[in-house]
């Protein structure tokens, strides 16, 4: 088992203790969740929108907002593509095995995820509402055609409807769009009922919507812990700040609680 400086390992043994009494955890991811997945984050290092703008001159949220979709579905299809590329044969990591493994452990573990990439899925976690939605299914803008798309190489740009030629988008949540309802209630519904413990892991935790359970947690009396090697507004709220990376500090709890974690 590796060792820490004292105030980390005080912080593991914390959260390995309040985890190994909890009966539901809940867990709310950003990207850095799959950052050992090779997946760059957003942005920050290795992020994968770090200059100021586009080769168009936007900003990237505007190349990938509702707005721009709607009158040039070409941009926002150009830089969605660079997204699923950089998605395409990811593998879940050590964090997502460890979630998904927390699910034959405890009564309920929920994933509340901002990432498209449905690593969780393919980690085995069963109950998990990805709230800005999934890039590998799309729909059409103007009928009701869905379809899989684990791969767009080699599709036009922007890819179009076979049944009626509409432009077909992802099921994602674009810049500027209105949160899904349905998978927002799931979840409102889920944190009524309670968790015993939250954990937010690799999110810069700027969104409302995710930092205000964090909040209410903490408020309520239920654990909180902050897994980011970043600082966020939640650092200095929550019960137990760990700066390390995902796949670490998840390998470190599950190490402490006494699971071996799934694989692959």
């Amino acid at each position: 088992m590796k060792s820490y400086s004292a105030p980390i390992e005080a912080a593991l043994d914390a959260v390995a203790e309040h985890l190994r009494h909890a009966r539901s955890a809940l867990f709310i991811t950003g990207a850095g969740i799959s950052a050992d997945s090779g997946l760059p984050t957003y942005r920050g290092v290795g992020g994968l929108y770090d200059s100021e703008a586009t080769e168009e001159g936007l900003r990237i949220e505007d190349a990938l907002s509702g707005e721009v979709f709607a009158m040039h579905p070409e941009i926002t299809w150009k830089y969605l593509i660079q997204i699923e590329e950089n998605c395409r044969g990811a593998k879940p990591n050590a964090a997502h095995f460890a979630i998904a493994s927390l699910d034959e452990h405890l009564d309920r573990v929920m994933v509340f995820t901002q990432n498209v990439d449905g690593l969780h899925r393919q980690a085995g976690s069963r109950e998990i509402v990805e709230i800005h939605g999934n890039l590998q299914e799309l729909e059409c803008t103007e009928c009701s055609h869905e379809e899989a798309a684990a791969d767009l190489s080699g599709r036009e740009v922007p890819p179009l409807c076979p049944q009626c030629g509409g432009v077909l988008r992802p099921k994602v949540v674009l810049f500027g769009e209105a949160l899904p309802e349905e998978p927002l209630d799931r979840f409102i519904d889920a944190f009524q009922q309670g968790f015993d413990i939250v954990f937010t892991i690799g999110t810069s935790s700027i969104f409302p919507y995710i930092t205000q359970p964090v909040v209410l947690a903490a408020g309520s009396g239920i654990p909180t812990v902050e897994i980011n090697p970043a600082r966020t507004m939640l650092t200095d709220i929550v019960d137990f700040y760990l700066p390390l990376g995902a796949a670490e500090a998840m390998t470190a709890i599950l190490e402490r609680v006494g699971l071996e974690p799934r694989s692959g």
